[in-house]
């Protein structure tokens, strides 16, 4: 693999990473609510969601969906429920108050948080449309190990960096005062989006 080759992929998961979609969704949701640093362990989860979907693309994950589509439309499904699910989750709760005057109080253990970033990323199928078709595309035939451990690593800081930079953002006080005043309004309007994402990734 060559240093321009590496370059492209770099470029390509870049723009995917920063790109909307239901991990940025959560992790600016999380930054708003429970602040920056819970923020950047819903980022690692991500983080480490998308390293798992890279390295099952470039062991042959696409190839597995070529000949059993019926298990890619059964991964959307439920990928598409989970999110559904996590919308109802802010939907439903969307009038309770939420006490935000101790600025930077954790709600959600590190574990926690790092759990809800590894889960939704597992649990959308875009990333796995992305590594197995655009993603692998730029890894030639052959690439020695060490390429492949770069590639994972420029995968994973990437993922960290979009996702904790989405969370610094709303996690400052202006952001955080309006979330306080419309917290019922932005609640539901989060989930409403989470829930569309989750029926077109079911229904797509």
């Amino acid at each position: 693999m060559t240093f321009a080759a590496f370059t492209a992929a770099w470029f390509l998961h870049l723009i995917a990473a920063a790109s909307p979609g239901p991990a940025v969704l959560m992790t600016a949701r999380t930054g708003m609510t429970e602040g920056f640093l819970t923020g950047v362990w819903v980022a690692v989860g991500v983080a480490l969601g998308a390293v798992v979907w890279a390295i099952a693309a470039l062991f042959g994950l696409a190839v597995l969906f070529k000949f059993a589509p019926a298990l890619l439309w059964g991964y959307k499904i439920a990928g598409g429920l989970f999110l559904i699910w996590i919308a109802w989750q802010m939907w439903s709760h969307a009038t309770e108050p939420l006490d935000m005057a101790a600025t930077g109080d954790v709600a959600r253990s590190r574990a926690s948080a790092f759990r809800l970033g590894l889960v939704t990323n597992l649990a959308n199928p875009k990333p796995a449309v992305f590594f197995g078709a655009v993603f692998v595309g730029t890894v030639p035939p052959g690439t020695s190990l060490p390429w492949i451990a770069a590639l994972l690593v420029m995968v994973f800081l990437n993922e960290v960096i979009c996702n904790a930079a989405v969370a610094r953002a709303f996690s400052f006080d202006a952001p955080r005062r309006i979330y306080t005043r419309l917290k019922t309004g932005i609640d539901r309007s989060f989930g409403g989006i989470l829930a569309l994402l989750g029926v077109k990734i079911a229904a797509t």
